[in-house]
């Protein structure tokens, strides 16, 4: 993979994002951890959702490790594995009464998840581009519709065919796990616990890059931006407008009066 800052310096070119994209790593042990990583149990005193780390690391510029004694969302820590028995949340409870109509249709929701083995990582670990010292699992970061259409362009430069996407409008935390046993890019409506606890904004998409796609990604930024394909968005002013009669009154005048 390209060095992290200079795929920062190419997001920052090419999609001008208002958040630092960062890098996620789901770690096998604690000893992986980096030195001035932030442990919200530890440190914070408190337990916090895997989306809400996501935004320290996004809007704060922290380097951030989570792992099974940090989890506050019991939704999102399901399919990471970082507990053994999640049968309450297979059979559709968390999603009863609340997003579906029964536990049948919450299970219906919940069987689409991916997930990681039990014990598979003990941690994930999220930091900025800028300040990532390790090899990331996956590149994510927020944009408006038109920054992620560009990201969109870029993927699929040297590949083709179409970036897929699904959403339940919750456990978007997940397209982690699925990007990462896909090894495809994947653009997310953000769910509702992302708005509320990871201060994800109304106008805001995200968008996942696995490790091996970033460099071609980036590439193809560059290409499409050099065609004229570019962010911001380009506007048309080759058009001659057209205004209100008194306006054209203000110019006939003056065209009969020879001035034009």
């Amino acid at each position: 993979m390209t060095d992290l800052k200079a795929v920062e310096q190419a997001l920052n070119n090419y999609i001008r994002p208002l958040t630092f994209p960062v890098a996620i790593k789901m770690l096998k042990s604690e000893d992986e951890i980096p030195e001035k990583t932030r442990r919200p149990f530890q440190q914070m005193k408190k337990k916090v959702a895997i989306c809400q780390g996501i935004g320290m690391a996004r809007k704060l510029g922290w380097t951030v490790a989570m792992g099974k004694e940090d989890m506050q969302c019991a939704l999102g820590a399901a399919p990471f594995g970082f507990f053994k028995n999640i049968d309450y949340f297979n059979e559709g409870n968390m999603a009863a009464g609340m997003f579906t109509a029964s536990k049948e249709m919450g299970k219906s929701e919940e069987d689409l998840v991916d997930r990681f083995e039990y014990g598979a990582y003990s941690h994930l670990l999220v930091a900025p581009l800028n300040r990532a010292a390790f090899e990331p699992d996956v590149l994510m970061m927020y944009g408006n519709p038109a920054q992620i259409m560009r990201l969109i362009h870029g993927a699929l430069y040297n590949e083709g065919g179409a970036i897929h996407s699904s959403s339940t409008g919750r456990l978007g935390c997940a397209a982690i796990i699925t990007v990462m046993k896909n090894d495809k890019c994947r653009f997310l409506v953000p769910g509702n616990g992302d708005r509320v606890f990871g201060m994800a904004q109304d106008y805001e998409m995200s968008f996942l890059i696995p490790k091996s796609k970033v460099d071609g990604l980036v590439e193809g930024l560059a290409t499409t931006h050099k065609g004229g394909v570019r962010y911001p968005i380009t506007s048309f002013y080759n058009f001659e407008p057209t205004f209100p009669p008194t306006y054209q009154e203000q110019m006939k005048i003056w065209q009969d009066e020879g001035e034009i």
